[in-house]
């Protein structure tokens, strides 16, 4: 019988081609961990990128009927007791996303209309001053409204806040805390919300302006992530820790809003403040305002320093009113002592500067009449305005003197509302970026145009549609005034480019309620946190079993082809060795081992 060659087996193994098996193993194993980290990726890696168009997605879907058979939707409720009446506004949001560096995506309920819930009554809480049992049936018919829009199921966890604003202010403390107590005894009779004794009361002005701070930056999404390189930055030093380092987030934008009677400013203040003197440093603790907008104080990146100072009588109402009643006072002085009669009679009118050009109009206290006609000089309205800012002459000071931090005006935006609008659009139609110079030229030229030009303007339908015949009068005025008190009173340079008038902020009107129910509601993520961890704890073990299993299949496999690469070479070097000990027997002489021969 003849031998099998020891080498027969193995020539298939020649070097080329254990080359290319091995490429071939290494190049499968490659593959085979590239596949999964693909898959691991499109389950888990794309969702970063996703976060940012889930929130684009939410803006988008902001005008849609808020969906109230969805179980996962909250509800918020808060009533704007203000002087001339009550506003109720209806808020939702998703459940929260578990991440606790994140805050809730608060947004105002819309109706099947795609309308939003709010409702409004007349008058002013303040007018129950003398009769507090009948608040809970002023209030009943905006609670109904708003019981009618929340799910009944969802009434009990539902927050209701009650904040009394201005018109209660004015009230004697009694007054005040016996509306609250008919507010907090009557309502859980009825309603059942979630009503608590913090839920309802009398807010500061100090608190008014943050809350419209929180509302506005929230809207513009200024206390989300970076996300972008090109974003404005600002470096910040948190409130009791100037020891530490300063931490880098987004810029928050500023609000100026000048309405009738007062005007008002609020914007961070990212760097700690030095003082002029203790008196200063006194009355800027009641200008200050810390707080946190985190679900976890013991987190600090959305600690906020925020300065907000309101300015009773800086109206442009009230400026009007305190110009008129100083015109009329100082004109009858002079003409006392200097035996005119200037203003005493429509052919001697006082020459008002502040007035469009030929313009007749009348002053009118304690039966006198002084008649009034325009001359609509610009620079001469604006240089007799100046001494109203009452300002002095210490360091870090605005309007009436009140303390005020530094603004770093190379980095910092404001938007001005109201007045600050009307004056730039109303008329001059020139609302949104503000530029000084462009507005004091169009300013110039309005105040310097006759009367009788601007009433034919006026009648073919030139300016805005809500323009009145009132503001085409004091347009002049009050574009002097908004100069001024933006320029010399809050000290705002010429060469400012970041501020933008507006009337709302992304097409939407934006209500100090809405900072509200977000600052009193930063705590509720902590229980839906606690509550995902609970119901997805069994949800997170299967995502990390997915991502271990993959890599213990990938390891696996490259086990068993290491393993078959082994056997492989192994068995090679086993017939390698063959032929080597058939040589040794023939160099001694000793007879080649072959079957076995005959007996």
């Amino acid at each position: 019988m003849g031998s099998i060659s020891p080498v027969g087996c193995p020539r298939i193994l020649n070097t080329s081609l254990r080359q290319i098996i091995v490429i071939s193993i290494l190049a499968a194993a490659v593959s085979l961990l590239y596949f999964s980290v693909v898959i691991i990726r499109s389950k888990y890696g794309w969702l970063s990128r996703d976060k940012k168009f889930q929130r684009y997605l939410a803006r988008v879907t902001d005008v849609e009927a808020t969906d109230t058979n969805n179980p996962n939707v909250n509800y918020g409720i808060v009533v704007d007791c203000g002087s001339s009446g009550s506003r109720i506004f209806v808020y939702c949001w998703p459940r929260h996303n578990g991440n606790p560096h994140d805050l809730l995506d608060i947004r105002q309920m819309r109706d099947k209309n795609r309308k939003p819930v709010v409702m409004k009554i007349k008058p002013g809480i303040s007018e129950f001053a003398t009769s507090p049992e009948k608040v809970s049936d002023y209030i009943s018919p905006l609670l109904n409204f708003a019981a009618e829009h929340v799910p009944r199921a969802k009434h009990k966890e539902t927050p209701l806040y009650i904040l009394c604003t201005a018109g209660m202010r004015v009230l004697p403390e009694s007054q005040q805390k016996a509306i609250l107590e008919d507010l907090l005894t009557d309502i859980p009779v009825h309603f059942d919300f979630l009503f608590s004794d913090s839920h309802a009361e009398v807010i500061s002005g100090k608190q008014e302006g943050v809350y419209a701070w929180i509302g506005i930056n929230f809207v513009l999404g200024r206390f989300e992530h970076i996300e972008e390189d090109d974003e404005a930055v600002v470096e910040v030093n948190l409130p009791g820790s100037e020891s530490s380092e300063a931490i880098v987030r987004k810029r928050t934008a500023g609000i100026l809003d000048m309405g009738g009677v007062s005007t008002q400013i609020a914007y961070e203040v990212p760097k700690t403040v030095s003082f002029a003197s203790s008196q200063q440093e006194e009355v800027a603790k009641n200008l200050l305002a810390e707080f946190n907008l985190g679900c976890d104080v013991h987190q600090t990146e959305h600690v906020y320093r925020v300065y907000v100072a309101t300015f009773l009588g800086f109206g442009g109402n009230a400026a009007r009113q305190r110009y008129e009643d100083r015109l009329f006072a100082s004109t009858v002085q002079k003409n006392r002592l200097l035996g005119k009669q200037t203003g005493l009679t429509p052919d001697a009118p006082f020459l008002d500067p502040c007035l469009p050009l030929d313009i007749k109009d009348e002053i009118q206290q304690n039966g006198q009449t002084l008649y009034l006609r325009g001359t609509g000089d610009f620079d001469l309205c604006r240089e007799t305005l100046q001494p109203f800012m009452n300002k002095t002459n210490e360091t870090q000071t605005s309007l009436n003197g009140v303390y005020q931090p530094p603004i770093h005006f190379q980095n910092s935006e404001f938007y001005g509302f109201s007045e600050f609008y009307y004056c730039t659009e109303d008329v001059l139609r020139m609302g949104g970026d503000y530029n000084a110079a462009k507005f004091t030229k169009a300013a110039k030229d309005y105040c310097a145009t006759k009367w009788s030009i601007l009433r034919e303007r006026f009648d073919r339908g030139l300016y805005a549609s809500h323009a009145d015949l009132h503001r085409l009068k004091y347009q002049c005025f009050k574009s002097a005034w908004m100069f001024e008190v933006f320029h010399r009173g809050f000290s705002f340079p010429v060469t400012y480019k970041n501020l933008k008038t507006a009337l709302q902020v992304y097409d939407k009107e934006v209500q100090w309620t809405l900072g509200a129910i977000l600052y009193r509601t930063r705590f509720l993520p902590l229980r839906d946190i606690r509550q995902e961890v609970i119901r997805a704890g069994h949800g997170h073990w299967r995502g990390v079993s997915f991502v271990y299993n993959h890599y213990l299949f990938s390891g696996c496999f490259l086990v068993v082809l290491l393993s078959i690469l082994l056997y492989l070479l192994r068995l090679r070097r086993i017939h390698r060795r063959a032929p080597r000990t058939g040589s040794l027997w023939i160099e001694e002489g000793l007879p080649s081992q072959k079957g076995p021969g005959p007996l």
